[in-house]
Formats: C-alpha cells, structure tokens, sequence
C-alpha cells in the first residue's frame, strides 16, 4: 500500500498523466478548499449560526467558491504540472493535510488563509525550464482573472456578475501573490530566469489588483 504523502516515480515519466495518489489528494484538496472558501464568504461561524444564513447563500457561496477554487488553485497548479511534464519532467500534485485543516479551522473565524499543497517535480530540467513551469501558474491565474471580468462587465453587478467579480479578484490577487521574489514562491524562480518576463507578469498582476481593490472596474 502506498504512502500518500511519499512521492514513487513511476516508469515512462515526463509525458503528461495523473497517478491515483495524486487525483485522490486533488479531489481532498479542492473540497477542503471549497469549504474554506464557502465558510469565508459566508461570514464565518459567527455568521453562520446566527441564523441570518439562508440555504440560498449558502448553495450560492458554495457555487462560487467551487469555481474560484477550481480556477484559481487547481489550474495554477495543473499548469505547472503540464508544463513541467512537458518539459520530460516529473509532476504530481500532493495536498498538505495540516495546511488544509488549519486553512478550515481558521475559516471559521472569518478569515481565510490555506497551504493546500504543491505540485512536485523531479527531472533534469533547465533554468529556462524551471522558469517556464513556475511562471505557467500565475500566467493561468492572470489569463483566468481576465476572463471572470469580461464576464463580470457583461453579467453587470448582479449576484452572478459580482460573482464573477470576486472570483477574477482571486485569481488576480493569487498570481501578485506567487510572482513574489521569495523563495520558495514562483517568482523567485521567474526572476532568476528571466526579469524582463518577471517584471511583466509582477507588474500586470500588481496594477489589475490594484484596479480591483480600488473597484475602479466597477466603475467602468
């Protein structure tokens, strides 16, 4: 029986392919991060039991969570994935159990906070290969963000269009945050390969936050 939390390199690596270990804790990852996120917007347990929380809210938190969850964790970290696998490398996903655990209990209080996990990779890879792979997650949360507010402008700000808001304001919000020059966060390895692609990506991600807190496209 394996060790769920002990990475076993299978034969025939570097092409792209999911092993049952990792689909087990993607599945564990996205519903932690589901419950997290539903239990944020919801206003935390405080909220919760009060009783101003009607099944309405909570289906329509849930609803939005998923997708923001799915967008904003699950294709940032698939995109690093399949890049790196197609790089001959390889890559699979593994939840981190306490983060996930800490990121719901922390829910509760109204804040949101989680390490979900990371997707790991082994292989000979190069710097500009390394730089590829880690700067494919925030590029998806940007190109994501971007998609969630054309749809936002086109929904308007109704409960399905600001819905859309906050999920683009998500993705956003993720891809400033990994294109941060620490390690062991992407950009640290984006800027090392490249600073002209670091200075981009970092730059675009500060100013669409910045749009988004300041509700600048609101007001478009």
């Amino acid at each position: 029986m394996q060790d769920p939390s002990t990475i076993y390199i299978p034969p025939g690596y570097g092409r792209i392919s999911f092993g049952r270990v990792e689909l087990k804790n993607i599945f564990v990852a996205v519903g932690a991060l589901t419950l997290a996120f539903t239990i944020f917007l919801l206003g935390g347990l405080r909220s919760m039991v009060s009783g101003n929380v009607s099944l309405f809210d909570i289906l329509y938190a849930a609803a939005v969570s998923l997708i923001a969850v799915l967008s904003g964790f699950m294709f940032h970290e698939l995109a690093h994935k399949f890049v790196a696998q197609r790089s001959g490398a390889w890559a699979e996903f593994r939840a981190h159990p306490m983060g996930l655990l800490i990121g719901v209990v922390i829910s509760l209080l109204g804040v949101i906070f989680v390490i979900p996990g990371a997707v790991y990779i082994q292989g000979m890879i190069s710097r500009k290969q390394n730089g590829l792979i880690s700067l494919a997650g925030p590029a998806t949360n940007l190109a994501l963000g971007g998609v969630f507010i054309a749809l936002f402008m086109a929904a308007g700000q109704s409960l399905l269009g600001l819905g859309f808001y906050w999920i683009g304001m998500i993705n956003f919000l993720l891809a400033a945050f990994n294109m941060l020059p620490i390690p062991p966060l992407d950009g640290s390895k984006v800027l090392r390969w490249n600073v002209p692609a670091y200075v981009l990506v970092f730059g675009v991600s500060i100013i669409m936050v910045a749009l988004m807190f300041t509700g600048a496209l609101i007001r478009l």
